[in-house]
């Protein structure tokens, strides 16, 4: 147990801040819900059945799409650009290391699947990173949008509108406002920590370079 916490002890201490927030936004989504419930004269409901609205559902997943767009992005751009002094980058400097030659690698049992199989599982799998983290983006934006819609048109009905369609509310502004507004600080976030770790260290941080390395020194080893 205890080799399998210091193992795992990244993903595991992740994975419980992500559910200690997620508890965190519901339960405090809920009293918001409620509580506009009340001022509307409305009944309130019970947690369970708040985390079936669209005012939850939407809200998640405007976040998680934000959050995919950002990291699918990242991967694809650092294999192809450059930014010298960066802990983040490549050194243009330096040749990319070779891959190693996957008819060999495929006779090796420790590897993955996809490359002892070759073909067009190695093809997939070449660029399989970034291409789960676009798959995570669209469904995330695509429940963004249905949430959205929902509520939207709750809103609308009860200032005596009509109800929009999933494909009507991606047309409105309401929806690339609440878009744009996440995206631009995902695009911020990342591009700081670019541009930061070339004149600022995180002491046993993979991220960082080591202390002593000059700022014009590019990737972090």
């Amino acid at each position: 147990m205890r080799r399998l916490l210091r193992d795992n002890g990244l993903s595991l201490v992740l994975l419980a801040l992500f559910a200690g927030s997620m508890i965190g936004q519901s339960t405090s989504g809920w009293g918001v819900f409620n509580q506009d419930q009340a001022d509307h004269g409305q009944a309130e409901i019970g947690y369970l059945a708040y985390l079936r609205t669209a005012h939850f559902v939407e809200a998640v997943f405007e976040n998680w799409e934000s959050e995919f767009l950002q990291m699918a992005v990242y991967v694809l751009l650092t294999a192809f650009l450059i930014q010298r002094g960066s802990a983040e980058s490549k050194d243009p400097d330096q040749p990319d290391p070779p891959e190693a030659d996957p008819d060999r690698a495929r006779h090796d049992p420790n590897a993955p699947w996809p490359v002892r199989r070759g073909g067009v599982a190695l093809t997939v799998y070449r660029h399989s990173l970034s291409l789960a983290l676009a798959l995570l983006f669209a469904l995330s934006f695509w429940f963004h949008a249905a949430g959205g819609a929902r509520e939207y048109s709750q809103e609308q009905m009860t200032h005596g509108g009509q109800p929009v369609s999933t494909g009507a509310y991606l047309g409105t502004a309401q929806f690339w406002f609440e878009s744009f507004q996440n995206w631009q600080s995902e695009f911020l976030s990342i591009g700081a920590l670019v541009v930061l770790s070339i004149f600022l260290r995180q002491q046993g941080s993979p991220e960082s370079k080591p202390l002593g390395a000059s700022h014009a020194k590019t990737g972090a080893e």
